[in-house]
């Protein structure tokens, strides 16, 4: 669900909400005056008794209508901030949880990987921050840096791709998820796997479509669609897809 369509979800629930409670309170207290009315009138409730059933059923019936109409806009609006916030306190968990960010928190195992990075020795890291992923299984910051450290000093693009595959697996946060498909999409291109990278820059739109890598997404999209004839990738295209953001969602 996008941003807008949530946003004016919200917006109609919350005016129907309103509109309905208040019908539903105005049908009620009409309702109760003519029951006090009706009361103080019982002398008369023989010649008046038959007159007032019908107007008083039709009260009931406005009643009842109203109140489940706003019962229901109720129960819609609670279901969108129960997932809203399901989201947001899932996505904080999982920053936690998988420790993508937060020098701070950071084990000295990892580190010592990060400084056989830093010397110049890419696989011994590798090999490193492997024995530390099995450990620590959902320290996924470990699994984007082996990732990375393929594509980048290797530039072992085949490795790279299965190592991102293997990382969107996993629940992530949302825009950190996007961004990862960003990657792997910028992978498939430059493994000459055109398809999968257009299938998987259209899942991101479809499925992460409020996310900052879903609009990066569609931008490719467009340009894919625009000049890339029966699948094949088009010199611009190419050259446009090669610099795509190195940013990561979070």
């Amino acid at each position: 669900m996008t941003h807008n369509v949530k946003i004016s979800l919200y917006f109609l629930l919350t005016v129907a909400a309103c509109l309905f409670g208040y019908f539903s309170w105005r049908n009620y207290s009409r309702l109760m005056n003519q029951v006090q009315t009706r009361a103080k009138g019982s002398a008369e409730v023989s010649s008046v008794e038959n007159k007032s059933a019908s107007p008083a059923y039709e009260g009931y019936s406005k009643v009842m209508t109203f109140g489940v109409l706003f019962f229901i806009m109720i129960l819609g609006l609670a279901l969108l901030v129960g997932h809203d916030v399901s989201q947001f306190c899932g996505n904080k968990a999982m920053k936690v949880l998988y420790n993508d960010e937060g020098e701070g928190l950071r084990d000295p195992e990892y580190e010592r990987a990060e400084q056989e990075w830093a010397d110049g020795h890419h696989l011994e890291a590798i090999c490193l921050m492997r024995e530390y992923l099995n450990k620590n299984p959902r320290e996924l910051h470990a699994a984007l840096r082996i990732a990375e450290i393929y594509e980048k000093d290797l530039q072992n693009h085949l490795a790279a791709a299965l190592e991102y595959e293997d990382i969107l697996q996993h629940n992530l946060p949302r825009e950190r998820w996007g961004w990862a498909a960003i990657h792997l999409c910028n992978l498939y291109f430059k493994l000459a796997k055109p398809d999968q990278a257009v299938a998987l820059l259209r899942r991101i739109d479809t499925e992460y479509g409020e996310t900052q890598a879903a609009e990066k997404a569609r931008k490719r999209l467009a340009l894919y669609d625009a000049e890339g004839p029966e699948g094949s990738v088009s010199p611009r295209f190419a050259q446009e897809n090669a610099p795509l953001d190195e940013q990561r969602g979070s």
